[in-house]
């Protein structure tokens, strides 16, 4: 109950001051709760030092980035204010002791949703980078003001953009699938709808499993409007060609979770390594699951692409173009900036059709062709991410999401939903195993490329 017994309160506070009670997950009032004046931070109470270094660590989380690069930002910055920081990091959670001599307070941080945002990681490590620069002279309150501006930083893409960065990521994945022209434009045409439709749902907080179900359930249906539409305008075979609609929803596959995961579990990161995983096998299933009910209703099962009839040279190049804008589209789907998507576009061109021409041209299976793109493109991104100034993870991670094997996961639910236990098991295990070898990959490609990464220290 809120009264305004004489303090001037007006009822817009009044509102504000009810919705804030009514919210599930409470925002914390930062420059409220510090304590400290106008000296620096290095000299502030300890509650102050652990709120700050807490808020560090739980930005870099809502970012979508793993526990190693979470602690690792919190250890900085904890160097920076004189204390020790011991951090357990899962999904949206951070519980946190620090310690100055003999004082110690625990900090216990939440978000409310997980979420991917690879600009916000990149200037969150800027920031980072600045303030152990300069942050032991400045105040609590302008460190708050510093992390203040980098959380009022809008996303880049509207939601039509974000739709329109879907439709062209799904529609060069198809082809990378084997699916022709056909395919691709309906594809292209259902996965813009659903992913404008999420991005609508989640921009008004809708609960995240809502809004792929909801999502997923229109670009699959918006694949088969298009495919029937198409003989109006003369295309007499549109309907052979429906083996293509889940290309349409394969804009929610969940590579961030699902390759950090696996790299958090090679740290020993269990708890945020095991929720990260159960969180994309929990969105993989509820995407999965819809789409399987779509194909119940309209008789559709799932087969093979028709061969094009293109030429080993024809192909890799049109590989190479394919791999360049879905890594391109997926990128601007993570909030990259142009330059950084483009970077990640030209890695994943290079690893992802060097993955595929393994499998097509030298007979490689593909969890192990999986696991060399992989290696390729960490081996890129270390490369490349020390001339252009991007986190790691910003490159990596959206260049080998076009290698998650989102057609073998629906086939495996299908034939779960038919109790056909042979095809759902050889179809899992395919999966399963080239899920395993991409962060393998990548976890190899760091561990050769970063000593801090490749030691236990």
């Amino acid at each position: 109950m809120v009264t305004t017994a004489g303090n001037g309160t007006g009822q817009a506070d009044i509102t504000r001051a009810t919705a804030n009670m009514a919210a599930h997950h409470r925002r914390i009032a930062w420059h409220e709760a510090a304590t400290a004046g106008d000296e620096p931070a290095s000299s502030a109470p300890l509650a102050d030092k652990a709120d700050l270094v807490g808020r560090v660590g739980l930005m870099l989380l809502a970012a979508g980035t793993g526990a190693w690069r979470v602690r690792e930002a919190m250890n900085r910055m904890s160097d920076v204010l004189g204390v020790t920081c011991v951090a357990d990091v899962g999904l949206t959670s951070i519980s946190a002791s620090v310690r100055d001599g003999d004082e110690l307070t625990n900090v216990v941080l939440s978000l409310p949703s997980s979420g991917v945002n690879t600009e916000r990681i990149w200037l969150l490590e800027r920031a980072v980078a600045d303030l152990e620069a300069s942050g032991a002279d400045l105040t609590v309150h302008e460190w708050h003001d510093k992390l203040d501006r980098i959380e009022r930083v809008p996303g880049r893409y509207a939601p039509w953009a974000a739709g329109l960065a879907s439709a062209f990521a799904c529609g060069a994945f198809v082809f990378l699938l084997g699916g022709g022209p056909i395919e691709m434009l309906c594809a292209f045409v259902g996965a813009g709808i659903g992913n404008w439709l999420r991005r609508l749902m989640l921009d008004r907080h809708i609960n995240q499993f809502c809004a792929i179900g909801g999502s997923v359930a229109c670009a699959c249906l918006a694949y088969l409007a298009v495919l029937n539409l198409l003989p109006l305008v003369g295309v007499a075979d549109a309907a052979s060609h429906e083996v293509g609609y889940i290309g349409a929803m394969l804009f929610v596959i969940p590579g961030f979770p699902l390759i950090t995961s696996g790299l958090d579990l090679m740290k020993l990161d269990l708890r945020s390594g095991i929720e990260r995983l159960v969180y994309a096998v929990a969105v993989i299933f509820v995407a999965t699951l819809v789409a399987w009910l779509v194909a119940s209703f309209v008789a559709l099962t799932p087969g093979d692409f028709e061969k094009m009839g293109l030429t080993p040279l024809a192909y890799c190049l049109l590989r190479l173009v394919a791999s360049f804008v879905g890594v391109y589209g997926f990128s601007v789907m993570f909030n990259s900036p142009p330059r950084m998507a483009a970077t990640a576009g030209l890695i994943g061109m290079v690893a992802n059709t060097l993955r595929l021409e393994l499998v097509s041209l030298a007979g490689t299976p593909p969890e192990a062709a999986a696991f060399a793109g992989a290696l390729t493109a960490g081996l890129l991104a270390s490369a490349v991410c020390r001339r252009v100034g991007f986190p790691r993870i910003s490159l990596t991670v959206p260049s080998i999401v076009i290698m998650v094997p989102g057609l073998y996961m629906y086939k495996a639910i299908y034939y779960m939903g038919i109790f056909d236990a042979a095809n759902m098991t050889a179809w899992l295990a395919r999966a399963v195993i080239i899920v395993a070898f991409l962060p393998l990959g990548l976890g190899l490609a760091r561990a050769l490329t970063d000593t801090r990464w490749r030691h236990c220290s």
